[in-house]
């Protein structure tokens, strides 16, 4: 008995993983295709994986996307480590897949442009990077389950530890396998979240110095404001924080990696750089507050775009879309555009648009889940198959992520991380190289 769980990956077409489970699975029969393999291999997940990998060359992929431009990425770290301090770790948060931007391919560019680790979530997350051969530290946020530390410990990640009960269970079980495991302490200075309460976290810090087989790497706290004008509660958190660390010095316990800072905290609070800064996604090009630092070359790594799958011709009166939430005031060219809400698109009505041969052309009428439409009345030259973008740049114009997250009435992080899987991922311009670029841009 087996049950199949079918979902595809950022960067392959289709994977379909296999695990015990309810119901039955009849042998397949697969008919060989050109430019189509089928094969299997082991996997962490400790069963076999069929990965069908599709020749994008030939296989005629669907009319909507999103484009990860790898050489801003690249630009983008080598601005920000040329900001920091040489002293100052960079930390590259990739959870959620690089926050839609795919973790692989950012991992490695990050590896390459001077980052010493990556921030992740959760495990399933940190066992796909290991299992694509990547063995840079890889810090779980958050909190653990017991029965995820044994995985943990085998595959080198080093966890936050909050609680006794974590400390003890995990001292033991690197004892049984042999190993001294590196942990960091998160903690809780007033956003209620995860970790233990600064005014309580010396003797959960002193119980793992007193681990043999734990080692204290590393204490973190995470601001809840960092990024907006008003910086009197990450002051608060601050000064919360650096009560813990006076508390250690005087206990004389040490500690090899002090850090605080997300993406706002690393351009704002200079005092809160310490060793290491947890930058995620100021990395994609995405400024987490219209007030806080700029750093000059910064650009957005993610676009989202489709091609014009119909024109149609309206006459005064017809109506546009489910609902009818769009009446023609006149003749008007509406075009097509093969991407909807079922796509991560915000299902608005009448509001926002795409951009055309660069220029403008509204949205009308009601999203559906596979279709939306614009009016390119105004864009006489617009014809079948061109090019629309979503969310990006197209010639002196720009659709941002911020835009797109007022439609939305969310913000960036949620517009990055939701556009669905089955908008295929193109990533553009690997192999950019861009550092004698950089000696013509001003930093600070």
């Amino acid at each position: 008995m087996q049950a199949a769980n079918l979902w595809i990956r950022r960067g392959e077409l289709a994977s379909l993983h296999f695990i015990v489970g309810v119901v039955e699975l009849r042998p397949l029969k697969f008919r060989r295709l050109p430019n189509f393999r089928v094969f299997w291999h082991d996997s962490w997940f400790n069963h076999s994986q069929r990965l069908m990998d599709f020749d994008s060359t030939s296989f005629p992929l669907r009319p909507a996307w999103t484009e990860i431009d790898l050489g801003r990425l690249r630009r983008n770290l080598q601005l920000i480590r040329r900001d920091l301090p040489k002293s100052v770790r960079l930390l590259a948060v990739v959870k959620d897949e690089a926050y839609g931007h795919g973790a692989l391919d950012v991992v490695r560019i990050a590896l390459e442009e001077g980052a010493t680790g990556f921030g992740l979530s959760n495990l399933e997350e940190a066992m796909t990077l290991r299992d694509a051969g990547i063995t840079a530290p890889l810090l779980l946020l958050g909190e653990r389950q017991e029965a995820e530390l044994p995985w943990c410990i085998e595959h080198d990640l080093t966890v936050c530890v909050n609680e006794p009960r974590v400390v003890r269970t995990l001292a033991r079980l690197a004892a049984d396998a042999g190993k001294r495991v590196p942990v960091h302490v998160k903690i809780h200075t007033g956003m209620s979240r995860y970790g233990v309460r600064w005014d309580e976290a010396l003797p959960l810090i002193e119980q793992i110095a007193a681990q043999k087989s734990l080692l204290l790497e590393g204490v973190m706290t995470h601001f809840a404001q960092s990024d907006e004008t008003d910086k009197t509660f990450a002051n608060l958190q601050l000064s919360r924080f650096n009560e813990v660390l006076q508390g250690l010095a005087a206990r004389g316990i040490s500690v090899k990696l002090r850090h605080t800072c997300n993406s706002g905290g690393y351009l704002d609070l200079p005092q809160a750089h310490f060793d290491m800064v947890r930058v995620g996604l100021l990395l994609y090009g995405i400024f987490p507050s219209s007030v806080c630092r700029r750093i000059p070359g910064i650009e957005p790594v993610m676009s989202v775009k489709a091609r014009i799958a119909a024109i149609q011709k309206l006459k005064p009166g017809e109506v546009v879309g489910y609902g009818m939430r769009y009446t023609a005031p006149g003749e008007r060219r509406i075009a097509v555009l093969p991407i909807g809400y079922g796509d991560g698109f915000p299902r608005v009505r009448n509001t926002g648009g795409a951009l055309i041969r660069g220029k403008r052309a509204p949205l009308v009428g009601g999203i559906a889940m596979d279709a939306l439409m614009v009016d390119i009345t105004d864009i006489p030259e617009a014809q079948m198959w061109d090019e629309a973008v979503l969310m990006g740049r197209q010639g002196g114009d720009e659709i941002t992520v911020h835009d797109i997250a007022k439609l939305k009435n969310s913000v960036s992080y949620d517009v990055l991380t939701n556009w669905r899987l089955r908008l295929r991922r193109k990533s553009v311009n690997a192999a950019a190289k861009t550092a004698g670029a950089l000696e013509a841009t001003a930093v600070k």
